[in-house]
């Protein structure tokens, strides 16, 4: 947890961006019966009924220190999508940067063998080499930005049904682009001394000694 807070932490360094990166499955959904338009003093109305269409799932990269986000949008997220999505995300936004923090689950597709399976061997280990890998806890996936932009993008973009994928795509990415514009950024407050005084009983747990850390305030 700490790790990951460190990076939130660092001052902005151009050379060296830092980046969240997560996935969120998505179904798709159409309808049954047609909606009726909403009308001055009447809401859309929609039939409880639905129809599957199947699923998909939506990348997100989001740049912690530009506020810009890159996503896409696959059928599956498997090693093969997560190696695609990140040699796009290099190749498209950062070509000349060395080095770049990276913010991820342990998800274990997340990894840089995934690289080797699907990329040329002389790709991935030039992909291994740039990335910095950031793992959030087990159960601390509230850690990583990119879940607050997920958050936003739900309330946003996904209040409605989406029936086909290429339609889901052009959603996010017309919802991408306008954040981008507007450079909306995630404002993030938990640093690593109120995590030692929130969580202090874990850290007690593990070190008595850690009692000296202060109380939590209620």
């Amino acid at each position: 947890m700490e790790e990951v807070l460190d990076v939130y932490s660092q001052v902005e360094n151009p050379t060296q961006p830092r980046i969240c990166f997560d996935e969120r499955p998505c179904q798709l959904l159409g309808e049954v019966l047609a909606p009726l338009p909403s009308s001055p003093g009447k809401p859309l109305r929609q039939d409880y009924e639905y129809e599957r269409k199947g699923r998909a799932c939506v990348l997100l990269a989001y740049d912690l220190d530009t506020h810009q986000r890159y996503l896409q949008v696959r059928e599956q997220r498997t090693k093969k999508d997560y190696a695609e999505f990140m040699d796009w995300l290099l190749k498209t936004h950062y070509p000349d940067i060395e080095k770049i923090d990276l913010v991820q689950d342990n998800l274990n597709t997340h990894q840089a063998g995934s690289f080797y399976e699907w990329l040329a061997v002389e790709r991935a280990h030039e992909m291994k080499n740039k990335l910095v890998f950031h793992y959030t806890p087990k159960h601390g996936s509230w850690l990583n930005m990119a879940e607050i932009e997920f958050a936003a993008l739900a309330k946003q973009c996904f209040d409605r049904r989406i029936p086909t994928i290429e339609i889901l795509e052009q959603e996010v990415l017309a919802w991408a682009k306008e954040r981008n514009e507007k450079r909306v950024k995630v404002n993030w407050l938990f640093d690593t001394p109120k995590a030692r005084t929130k969580l202090k009983r874990h850290y007690v747990k593990l070190n008595p000694k850690n009692n000296t850390i202060p109380d939590p305030i209620n």
